[in-house]
């Protein structure tokens, strides 16, 4: 009988060790040694599956890896010493000089720099995408669009990208479509079942889930994995083993953890509706977001992340901040200690006032990532911080 893929999450491990362990070993080694010179010579001609070295590949990795597969129901992957590396690494592999990436507008500002300063010094073009205008979409397309990137939910905003309408879009046109599933993780959201051809992650956030490693990593169709993992292999974006390894272990709590994110970012929803310090809510699952009824299509639930704008702006933000007293505030999310973030002063800050407003990022904007602390003790400090700011 086929296994749920949460269980088999829990229990693929690298093969067992003459010690019979059953916690999965750790493999901190750089390189790997061979019998003889024909093994070793068919490693390097790519014969077999052997380990070389770690920047290539890495059995702590590799768990993570086929772990990460599972979840996603992908092919084969490639892990990266950080999301940001994973995203990176893809643009590179799958665009070159004269190419045409078309992305959502609404995107991580590291991610907004990569796009706007950076392809473009290697002859790379692209066009923003308004997320809830798609019928302007594929307008936007081009002859040599060879990539299209969306992150759904949005960071910050938790806009919603209808992942079933974009993966006919991206088919009809033949063009790879790379899914950011970050915020939503495999439990609640599979990009593949709508046509994505690739999903990446920073597992730095919900698959860690406690704030400790960095950590990316991209899953997909094994002819597309095949070519990211020649570029990667070559310029180096490996993860660490040993962070790999702690992922790895972290997943197998997955589901648990993120049923708990979503138990108490729906309690905190409910709690300040209608606040009078608050202009508005956003929460995927809450009947009052725009795309709620998309949301409810392609996600089992809402999630951990839950956004409010307060009316006193910019300055309100900064009372606000300063008012908690548990949460914690520092720009990392999916932690298991809830946190606090002000984007427009800090993640969001290198846009212009108008562009982050496009991407509704308004000067009050508060993002919470919602721990597994007490629901009771989340409400208590933010209702107590919104009393004094």
């Amino acid at each position: 009988m086929d296994q749920h893929p949460i269980t088999r999450a829990v229990r693929i491990q690298t093969a067992r060790t003459r010690e019979m362990e059953h916690s999965t070993p750790l493999f901190l080694t750089s390189s790997f040694c061979f019998e003889d010179a024909e093994e070793m010579r068919a490693a390097f001609a790519g014969e077999n599956n052997d380990n070389i070295y770690s920047r290539y590949s890495n059995p702590s990795v590799q768990e993570f890896i086929d772990k990460m597969c599972v979840l996603e129901g992908m092919e084969a992957g490639f892990a990266t010493s950080s999301g940001m590396s994973a995203i990176f690494g893809c643009f590179m592999t799958f665009l070159k000089s004269g190419d045409h990436l078309l992305s959502c507008k609404s995107i991580f500002g590291s991610t907004h720099t990569i796009v706007t300063k950076y392809l473009p010094r290697w002859n790379i073009d692209y066009s923003y995408a308004e997320i809830d205008k798609p019928e302007t979409w594929e307008a936007l397309i081009k002859p040599n669009t060879k990539l299209i990137y969306v992150e759904t939910p949005t960071n910050p905003g938790l806009d919603i990208v209808d992942m079933e309408w974009l993966g006919n879009l991206a088919k009809k046109h033949g063009i790879i479509l790379l899914v950011d599933n970050c915020f939503a993780t495999p439990i609640l959201q599979k990009p593949a079942q709508y046509g994505a051809n690739l999903v990446l992650h920073s597992a730095t956030k919900w698959l860690d889930g406690q704030g400790r490693v960095l950590g990316g990593v991209v899953v997909g169709e094994k002819n597309l994995i095949d070519e990211l993992y020649l570029f990667c292999r070559n310029t180096g974006p490996a993860i660490s083993p040993f962070h790999a390894w702690l992922l790895s272990k972290s997943l197998e709590t997955l589901d648990v953890r993120i049923q708990r994110h979503c138990d108490n970012a729906e309690a905190l929803v409910q709690a300040l509706e209608n606040h009078p310090k608050i202009n508005w809510i956003k929460y995927p699952f809450h009947p009052s977001h725009p795309m709620y009824e998309i949301a409810k299509k392609q996600m089992a639930r809402g999630g951990g992340l839950v956004t409010f704008d307060l009316k006193g702006g910019v300055e309100g933000g900064k009372k606000f901040m300063n008012a908690l007293n548990m949460l914690s505030l520092t720009s990392n999310l999916g932690d298991t200690r809830s946190i606090a973030s002000h984007p427009a002063s800090t993640t969001h800050s290198k846009l212009s006032s108008e562009e982050q407003l496009s991407v509704g990022i308004t000067p009050g904007l508060i993002r919470i990532s919602v721990g597994l602390e007490h629901k009771d003790d989340i409400i208590g400090d933010i209702m107590q911080a919104l009393a004094k700011s």
